[in-house]
């Protein structure tokens, strides 16, 4: 059975070329022919011998991987269909013009373990972790490919509860072998997971956006199961240890239900949970899922909201919604191919 050249580091190219018998630089050719040139087969890679592309091919694939669905919003927004892990499994990706950007947000595992009330993803459980291949093919298998500016790993699943692929897949997205881009064009967004979360902050210098959504122990428990492994202020306490006054930024996802975190009390408690923390606050409008009871307060809640953020002295937006007649928005992402 084939093995997948896409998605491996110039190290693990390397150790491809020792096992066949072929000199240490073919490590950097095939790395250029993989994310520069961005070949779709072997036989493509011209500047490797007829004997060493022979070789590969007898042991390898590219392992590019087309979607299998486009869907196209209203306000342009698409959303990729792309079969993975196992047959009938499908996780999706969006992509989000927004004048002179173009945005991957990129899937992590088929489904998730954390059970986040409000998500669809969470829905339906955990089918398994995506490879690097899988990821890295999101972002060279969408047609806008060439034309992508930033990438936000906000698509389906943890992605530090994936930490070894997703890693993997960020070398190669900032290797100047690999795709070249600034770690400031890419952010990951975690519920704090402080398993990994040490490392990527030590090892990466990506934005980072956690999802926050309550600030109070008890609330936030209930909306996201996380919190009684990795309690908030556990995660806090390890994001004020690293220096976020330059370039790299850290946001705070803030989804809002109605009647459940939107009040004054909740906003002046998070204020008091982020005071002296470099950061930004995103509030999200929550998108109605079916058999949910939580709902959307409506625009002048979340306007108040913002209102009283500000005035304590913490940046807030207002997070656009995107997608949403194609169930491409924030939480919304559920891996079903529609025919």
């Amino acid at each position: 059975m084939a093995q997948f050249l896409l998605g491996m580091t110039l190290a693990e190219l390397g150790a491809v070329c020792t096992e066949l018998g072929m000199k240490p630089f073919v490590a950097k050719q095939i790395a250029d022919w993989l994310y520069k040139k961005r070949v779709g087969a072997i036989e493509q890679m011209s500047n490797l011998s007829k004997d060493n592309r022979a070789r590969l091919a007898a042991h390898y694939e590219v392992g590019r991987k087309a979607p299998a669905q486009v869907m196209t919003s209203r306000d342009g927004t698409r959303k990729y269909a792309f079969e993975a892990v196992a047959p009938g499994q499908y996780i999706e990706t969006v992509m989000i013009p927004d004048r002179d950007r173009a945005t991957l947000c990129v899937s992590s595992q088929a489904g998730c373990k954390m059970g986040c009330v409000f998500c669809m993803t969470g829905r339906q459980g955990f089918h398994g972790n995506l490879t690097s291949r899988e990821i890295i093919s999101q972002f060279m298998d969408v047609e806008e490919s060439e034309a992508l500016t930033n990438a936000v790993f906000m698509g389906m699943g943890e992605p530090l509860d994936n930490w070894d692929n997703v890693k993997k897949a960020i070398e190669i997205l900032t290797a100047d072998w690999g795709f070249g881009w600034s770690p400031k064009r890419i952010t990951l967004s975690t519920i704090g997971d402080l398993a990994t979360l040490k490392d990527f902050l030590d090892s990466t210098q990506c934005h980072l956006a956690v999802s926050l959504h309550n600030p109070f122990h008890d609330e936030r428990q209930k909306l996201m199961p996380v919190e009684n492994r990795y309690r908030l202020e556990e995660v806090l306490k390890l994001i004020r240890q690293y220096d976020f006054t330059g370039q790299r930024r850290v946001t705070f996802e803030y989804i809002m239900f109605a009647g459940v975190n939107d009040t004054k009390r909740h906003s002046d408690a998070l204020a008091r949970l982020l005071r002296g923390l470099e950061c930004r606050v995103n509030l999200i409008r929550f998108h109605k899922i079916p058999d949910s009871p939580l709902s959307s307060g409506g625009e002048a809640l979340i306007e108040a909201f913002r209102s009283r953020l500000e005035a304590a002295g913490v940046n807030t937006t207002i997070r656009a919604s995107r997608g949403e007649d194609i169930m491409a928005a924030c939480g919304l992402l559920a891996g079903k191919n529609r025919n």
